[in-house]
């Protein structure tokens, strides 16, 4: 019935109200939707076949309980299904909207394996968490016992937030630094909103103020405050950097006018949905409207490039990518939002060059899948004599990311870092070669996804209030 109103609803001229029968008011709109997201929730959750090896679970990095708040939310109890929820997941609402279930849990889903379609296991978070929100079921940080120790966490990202939630609710006393005037990292700058809408994170950031934990906002360590100062200020630190530095192309024209990197981009459009000042957006320098864009690259982020430059008006927008649709390493749901939406994929296409002071063009040389390589996937080869121009007035490198060299900007060369540049921890304490001092998220693991820093944040949060709790016993010893 509710689905039946709603779409009665919607299909009405909305210009022509005496058309509109009688028990349809505009303002009855949000109530009708809410009902049918219920009954839609409700019926989602109970195509869940309650198996007993449940692989949803399994192949979510938080672990998450998804059977059995997939069954609370089928009975119509969210709350419960909420708690349930929210025990192993600190930002369920975040995962829920940007997670990629489709290789994950929802990939994992035996109805799905067994060809009957997934149950929409992201949707289903989402509503239980927003319905908690609006219920006022979301309660900050309210620890029985104030502790005198304090951590400081460096990065206000998904890492760093998740740690410092768990922190704050064990009475610790939490400082979060971080570079940007708001927290939220990547959840705030780097997704887009219509994947991520800004108050959703907001809102967690204010719980987390409003549960004691102290934000120290346009905030650079290594210049404004130094590592040394916040190890003696701390009786633990996290790093929660993230990695931010753009990866190079090495390639004639690389720095001509026009060609800007990915964390850029979304940085602008992102600012501009806040109404901050962005001259670089208004200029036209950071805005695709009206200009033939060309992303390179094949992962989440160049696919948010891709949408992002839709919404913004773009005459034409256009994926280069080395390889085929088949080893795009981004999430296959995103690459066939981005093609609904208008994009048009190049496979097997890579920039060997750009013409233009003002770039006017991509040079491309065609490849094919060759041998694979030592991990099993298939090498790019050029083909000689198939190099052809793409035509651009924007183009947006998203080929990565890679963590800055944190040793040398903080001065603090006993940091031990892989080969690679992220900080060397254990995997299952989290602690770095300094002692007291921990690492969590893509610093520590490199690009990778915000569910795995969620992780990350929770594990090392446990690893600290371990020290923190060892060296108290030995202090009353």
């Amino acid at each position: 019935m509710a689905k039946q109103r709603m779409l009665q609803f919607v299909n009405v001229d909305r210009d022509m109200p005496e058309k509109r029968p009688p028990n349809l008011r505009a303002q009855d709109f949000g109530e009708i939707y809410a009902e049918y997201a219920t009954a839609k929730a409700e019926e989602q959750a109970g195509r869940c076949s309650q198996c007993g090896v449940p692989y949803c679970q399994s192949h979510c990095p938080l672990h998450n309980n998804i059977p059995d708040w997939l069954r609370m939310t089928a009975e119509g109890r969210l709350q419960e299904a909420y708690e349930i929820s929210q025990a192993t997941n600190t930002f369920p609402e975040i995962c829920g909207r940007i997670c990629p279930q489709d290789r994950l849990c929802e990939g994992s889903c035996v109805i799905e394996q067994s060809g009957h379609g997934t149950v929409t296991i992201g949707a289903v978070e989402k509503y239980i968490t927003d319905t908690a929100w609006e219920n006022g079921w979301v309660k900050p940080a309210a620890p029985k016992v104030e502790r005198p120790e304090s951590v400081g966490i460096i990065g206000a990202g998904p890492g760093g937030l998740a740690a410092a939630d768990m922190l704050r609710r064990q009475g610790v006393q939490v400082t979060v630094y971080d570079r940007y005037d708001r927290a939220g990292g990547l959840l705030t700058y780097g997704i887009p909103g219509f994947k991520l809408e800004k108050d959703v994170v907001m809102k967690r950031v204010d719980q987390l103020e409003q549960g004691g934990v102290t934000f120290k906002m346009n905030c650079n360590v290594g210049e404004d405050v130094s590592f040394a100062e916040l190890q003696n200020t701390h009786d633990a630190i996290l790093i929660a950097t993230g990695v931010y530095k753009s990866r190079d192309l090495p390639a004639p024209g690389v720095g001509a006018q026009g060609i800007v990197r990915a964390i850029d981009f979304l940085t602008a459009s992102n600012r501009k949905s806040f109404g901050d000042a962005v001259p670089e957006f208004d200029s036209g320098e950071l805005n695709a409207e009206g200009k033939r864009v060309v992303v390179i690259g094949g992962g989440d982020t160049a696919m948010d490039c891709l949408r992002t430059s839709i919404r913004q008006g773009a005459t034409s927008v256009k994926c280069l990518y080395r390889r085929d649709k088949a080893n795009m390493p981004g999430s296959q749901r995103e690459v066939a939002n981005a093609e609904e939406e208008g994009v048009e994929f190049v496979w097997l296409s890579a920039p060997k060059g750009f013409a233009g002071d003002t770039v006017e063009g991509v040079m491309v040389s065609k490849m094919r899948l060759g041998a694979p390589d030592a991990s099993g996937r298939q090498s790019p080869e050029i083909i000689e004599g198939a190099d052809y121009v793409e035509d651009a007035d924007l183009v947006i490198m998203a080929l990565g990311f890679e963590p800055e060299a944190l040793p040398t900007l903080w001065d603090v060369p006993e940091l031990e870092v892989t080969r690679w540049g992220t900080v060397k921890a254990d995997f299952r304490t989290h602690e770095t070669s300094l002692k007291g001092v921990y690492a969590c998220g893509d610093i520590q693991r490199g690009a990778s996804l915000v569910v795995w820093a969620i992780r990350d944040g929770r594990e090392a949060a446990e690893a600290i209030m371990d020290q923190i709790n060892a060296a108290a016993q030995v202090a009353a010893e």
